[in-house]
């Protein structure tokens, strides 16, 4: 990147917008998005569907490993942080317009 000196004056600077807050409908759908990807992730792998999967019929290795009940608990475990971090940043958007008012 040129320094400041090779352009010409009256150019814009090249210094860093100021940070925003994120708009309301962008903040709600992260939220809505990290909820609902939460809950699936919960339920999932104890349902019928995780145990029929036809896409690992021909890889028997992979598909035990995916029946395990450890393998199960984690993926239901990232369910629960997923929907962790929804409850908080829900938390975390009340508190801002508390605030603000």
């Amino acid at each position: 990147m040129p320094s400041s000196a090779t352009w010409p004056t009256g150019c814009a600077s090249w210094a860093p917008a100021p940070r925003r807050r994120p708009a309301t409908l962008a903040h709600l759908l992260s939220i809505l998005s990290s909820l609902l990807v939460g809950l699936v992730l919960l339920v999932a792998p104890w349902t019928a569907l995780w145990d029929s999967n036809w896409l690992l019929q021909p890889h028997p290795v992979v598909r035990s490993v995916l029946l395990n009940a450890f393998t199960r608990g984690a993926v239901s475990g990232l369910g629960l942080i997923n929907i962790l971090i929804a409850l908080h940043d829900v938390r975390a958007r009340l508190v801002e317009t508390v605030r603000r008012r």
